[in-house]
């Protein structure tokens, strides 16, 4: 497999470099356009939108710099930092999806959750929950017909409540009315989670990450395995889902 690039400019790339050496893979910090010519595949980390994106045009790591590498099979794996339309997104491009920036409030909203994932636990095994770390966190309110929803998050009637309060003193036009977001999507190469599954010792988001490399690299095959995947199984039999602490 070749090197998977974790975006380092800002955010937590390092807890995500550390989720990849748990599964035997190394992880290459990435800060120059010429160092994603070493990599197959990047992972973008959670981190704050407004400088992680100046940051990237600085470092001409831009639109750009993406969807060239996207076209020839480039796989990515991202937190869902920045406002995308149906049809491609302002920084990563491809995701047919509509995404709400700081869809849960600010940084005291900040909160974790067990999440249904059936999708990751019938390709990475394990529970059928995975827990969830949100912080500042955005939701997906639509996805187009080509992406497939990997998780999803009820809203509480208090929740329902408080979102529709920052709608109405943010003075949002057409503001969302729903009783469910989608938390993790993927699309061909892509994959985005509007939590940081960095930020806990379950391994499974990165390990379906790595068996999404494979079968963009060299087609979808039942024989392929992640690497690390059958002993995480096993170590998942053994104790629960962790919680981050």
């Amino acid at each position: 497999m070749a090197l998977v690039g974790v975006l380092a400019l800002q955010g937590s790339f390092n807890e995500h470099i550390a989720a990849l050496r748990r599964l035997g893979v190394k992880g290459v910090e990435i800060r120059k356009p010429e160092q994603l010519e070493n990599v197959g595949s990047l992972i973008i980390p959670g981190g704050e939108s407004t400088t992680m994106a100046k940051l990237a045009e600085y470092h001409n790591l831009g639109l750009s710099s993406w969807q060239t590498k996207l076209r020839v099979g480039f796989s990515l794996f991202y937190f869902l930092l920045y406002r995308q339309k149906t049809g491609g997104q302002e920084l990563v491009g491809g995701l047919d999806c509509t995404v709400h920036r700081n869809f849960f409030g600010s940084q005291i909203q900040s909160f974790e959750t067990e999440l249904s994932v059936p999708e990751l636990a019938s390709k990475e095994g394990g529970a059928e929950f995975y827990r969830g770390v949100f912080i500042r966190a955005p939701a997906i309110l639509d996805v187009g017909p080509d992406v497939l929803v990997l998780a999803d998050y009820s809203l509480s009637s208090k929740e329902l409540d408080s979102i529709a309060a920052l709608q109405a003193q943010n003075q949002e036009e057409n503001a969302w009315s729903g009783k469910k977001v989608i938390v993790a999507v993927r699309q061909g190469n892509l994959l985005g989670t509007a939590f940081h599954p960095e930020l806990t010792a379950d391994t499974r988001w990165h390990s379906y990450f790595l068996r999404m490399i494979n079968d963009v690299g060299e087609g979808a095959s039942s024989s392929i395995v992640a690497v690390g995947a059958e002993s995480q199984q096993k170590e998942q039999s053994r104790n629960d889902l962790p919680i981050f602490q």
